[in-house]
């Protein structure tokens, strides 16, 4: 199997655009293949660190959008006055009103880029990474607007069937995606729902 290499093309051309990782530029892959980000959006993004994706979406949000970023890794506050970065867990209590407060109102578009820390035993790692795609899953039915958009990072693995199909009974519209700028041999694929088919109260 091929080494990893971390600056690879695709590190290299998000370094040279001023990003501050090579997720940017999968996130305007993503924007590319889903139409996720127009200007005015309210937009979440959890797992923000180290803030990649928090640039592209305060540009293309622009000045009347806002960003708010949830990370339990502290990230270095981007340098746009439409992004907020909360330092939390996803798990906190309070947190959904934190995320309202900081929005000023209902989500349009929540993206979940969450990784667990890899342990190496393949089971334990995917059953971690379920259990984060769930919690994105309960904070997309707080937060977004019934025609609010979520996106969320998936692997192949044992775990993927049983969450394609808890986002198919939560989202109306549902299409996965793998892209040009994952690594390569990567199973990793994003997951893009529309239509929220039912909320629960704010916790």
């Amino acid at each position: 199997m091929a080494g990893y290499e971390r600056k690879d093309a695709v590190y290299r051309r998000a370094k040279r655009e001023g990003f501050r990782s090579r997720a940017a530029i999968k996130l305007e892959e993503l924007d590319r293949l889903f139409s996720l980000l127009r200007p005015g959006q309210r937009v979440v993004d959890l797992g923000c660190w180290p803030g990649g994706w928090l640039q592209v979406c305060a540009d293309r949000v622009g000045a009347r959008g806002r960003v708010v970023g949830v990370d339990v890794a502290e990230t270095q506050q981007i340098e746009r006055p439409n992004v907020v970065v909360l330092n939390a867990d996803v798990y906190a209590d309070g947190l959904v009103q934190r995320v309202r407060d900081a929005l000023g109102g209902p989500a349009d578009l929540l993206l979940s880029d969450l990784a667990p820390k890899m342990s190496g035993i393949a089971a334990s790692d995917s059953a971690r990474h379920a259990a984060l795609v769930h919690r994105a899953l309960d904070l997309a039915r707080a937060l977004l607007a019934p025609d609010g958009i979520f996106l969320a990072k998936l692997f192949m693995d044992a775990e993927y069937q049983g969450l394609i199909q808890e986002i198919r009974g939560t989202f109306a519209a549902v299409k996965a995606r793998k892209l040009d700028t994952t690594r390569k041999g990567s199973s990793e694929l994003y997951v893009c729902g529309r239509g929220l088919k039912g909320a629960v109260p704010p916790t």
